[in-house]
């Protein structure tokens, strides 16, 4: 049984010699078919080491609609004029918005006036009064209308002047200094006002212009000196900036201003 074994096996082998020998180019095709075969390359990918910039795609986003922009503070409307009645028994219209600037002309009660203008800061009103223009308090009128809606007429560029005086120069503010948390002193060069120059003897030499901080406002308020040297209030709290200014007053006007470089705190 073996030897039988043994002749098969030997006469395989002798076929497959003879097979190999005879036909070479069948062994070879068999040869390169039983390798694995590297797959096609069918990707569109550029190589790693391309310096190309990579592929973008256009977006076109969608249509929306843009609100116009509107602006949360509405701006405050103004008027050119005012009428208003005199209800003092004699009104002084002075130069500046306050008491202590100088004297033009009285207002007789019952007089009917055209209001133009107003302070950024207190309750005095600016008159026309043909080629002249003073200041008056709006407690000794009945408005027809609210003063309020005065154009701002002091300090303004385009607004009211005070009268200038030829014959005096303005000062130089030498401190201003923030001595308490709420209190300023200012101090200034003296510019002697000859007596013949006061308009009457209740006359102060100095006006002092300061717009202050005060219960969270900004308040105009014009104080008065015949010493070149004040101090007033000043608190903490405001959104606007403090600020003012010094004017040496004679009867024929006002020499200045001398701004005051505000302390801070």
């Amino acid at each position: 049984m073996r030897l039988k074994i043994k002749k098969c096996t030997q006469t395989i082998f002798s076929l497959f010699f003879f097979l190999t020998a005879c036909s070479p180019a069948a062994v070879t095709a068999v040869n390169i078919e039983s390798q694995p075969q590297p797959l096609p390359v069918t990707s569109t990918s550029p190589p790693l080491t391309s310096t190309s910039a990579p592929p973008t795609e256009t977006y076109t986003p969608p249509h929306i609609e843009t609100p116009t922009a509107t602006s949360s503070a509405t701006a405050i409307p103004t008027v050119d004029s005012l009428r208003a009645t005199v209800t003092a028994d004699l009104l002084s219209c002075r130069y500046g918005p306050g008491s202590e600037y100088l004297y033009l002309f009285a207002l007789k009660k019952g007089a009917v006036i055209e209001l133009i203008g107003r302070t950024d800061g207190n309750s005095w009103l600016l008159i026309n009064n043909g080629p002249q223009r003073c200041w008056v308090h709006s407690k000794f009128l009945d408005i027809s209308g609210d003063q309020q809606l005065l154009k701002i007429m002091y300090p303004a560029e385009d607004g009211y002047k005070l009268p200038v005086s030829p014959y005096y120069v303005r000062t130089t503010i030498l401190n201003a200094v923030r001595k308490e948390a709420d209190k300023i002193t200012v101090d200034w060069i003296h510019i002697p006002v000859s007596p013949g120059d006061y308009e009457d003897a209740d006359m102060f030499q100095y006006i002092i212009e300061v717009w202050r901080c005060e219960d969270g406002q900004i308040l105009f308020e014009p104080l008065v000196s015949n010493y070149p040297l004040i101090t007033f209030v000043d608190e903490a709290g405001c959104t606007s900036a403090s600020h003012g200014r010094v004017y040496v007053q004679d009867k024929h006007g006002y020499a200045g201003p001398a701004e005051i470089p505000w302390p801070g705190r």
